[in-house]
């Protein structure tokens, strides 16, 4: 069973700043060798975060990869992207970007919701905040600007 779920809101409302603080995330965990799945809302998206993997800091390696249906049976990386958690491997981390909440929650350990400024996606957020809540999962809220690590 999913033992947290931080909530991680940011001051602005740049999608492209979610997608940092995911690739943050991921390379933390990654770093004191926990498996990592980053869950988009589209595979748009998950490519998008692959690609900055790559690049949002040039002094990191985060090994990870895109996991597509097709590529299920391919050798597992520390990091995997996708877009859709069904069949997805248990992991330690989920950071999830999609707008609901993950299926089979009892298959990750803890769970990492971002949140940005953005009237919609924070009304989908404060939902996804409720619907943890009503099953009784710790949740811990960190408020951050741009200046702030995690």
């Amino acid at each position: 069973m999913t033992e947290r779920v931080d909530f991680y809101v940011l001051k602005t409302a740049t999608e492209t700043e979610r997608w940092r603080l995911a690739c943050r995330l991921a390379e933390k965990a990654y770093l004191i060798d926990l498996r990592v799945l980053v869950l988009s809302e589209t595979l748009a998206d998950a490519k998008a975060i692959d690609d900055l993997l790559w690049t949002f800091d040039e002094r990191s390696f985060v090994p990870h990869r895109l996991r597509r249906e097709d590529s299920a049976a391919a050798a597992a990386a520390p990091v995997e992207i996708l877009a859709d958690a069904a069949g997805a491997p248990p992991a330690d981390l989920l950071v999830n970007l999609a707008n609901r909440p993950p299926g089979e929650l009892e298959r990750f350990a803890r769970i990492a919701e971002i949140v940005d400024a953005d009237q919609e996606r924070r009304r989908l957020g404060r939902e996804r905040f409720k619907f943890y809540r009503d099953l009784k999962i710790p949740l811990e809220t960190h408020q951050l600007d741009a200046t702030m690590s995690i």
